[in-house]
């Protein structure tokens, strides 16, 4: 081969070579990361207390919720408040980190304090809870599907803490 094939050959070798790299590098995509199910939310359903306290008034208890979520936009944060409406009446406003699990479905953690009047199932007396739980978007439409659990930290005025777990669907807005 002559030099001067010797270095066409190179030439095109290495135009070849830097067109491909450069097209690899171009085509590659960054990673995709799901989100929060985007969009906020208010729902119905029921709140069932899977805890007893010490007093004689302070049975298991069932009552319904309404709850709402304030997705913050950009931040995985979200303001919650749930009304626990029943023989008494409880308000639990949190503010949760939410886990983004898949496009549809995002796992949180909130932490607030339950404001009580009566028996509820997050107790009867005010308390510091947290709030774990899970919302689900079904694809293709407004609906959202959530549950969590109330843990009332010292929640029942004869001692011990209260859990309920609250589930229904929503309307995101």
């Amino acid at each position: 081969m002559r030099p001067q094939n010797q270095r066409l050959g190179f030439s095109a070798a290495l135009v070849s070579s830097v067109a491909l790299a450069t097209g690899l590098v171009l085509g590659v995509q960054a990673p995709s990361h799901a989100q929060a199910a985007y969009g906020s939310y208010v729902g119905v359903g029921p709140s069932v207390g899977l805890t007893e306290g010490d007093g004689v008034e302070e049975d298991r208890e069932i009552a319904g919720v309404i709850a709402l979520r304030y997705r913050l936009l950009e931040a995985p944060v979200s303001l919650r408040t749930q009304a626990i409406i029943g023989d008494g009446t409880a308000i639990v406003p949190t503010v949760s980190y939410d886990l983004p699990l898949n496009w549809q479905t995002t796992a949180y953690l909130g932490a607030g304090v339950a404001f009580v009047s009566g028996n509820t199932p997050v107790g009867n007396r005010d308390s510091f809870a947290l709030q774990p739980g899970i919302d689900y978007v079904v694809p293709n439409s407004n609906t959202v599907i959530f549950g969590n659990a109330i843990i009332g930290f010292n929640g029942f005025r004869e001692g011990g803490s209260a859990v309920s777990l609250q589930g229904g669907v929503g309307l995101r807005f």
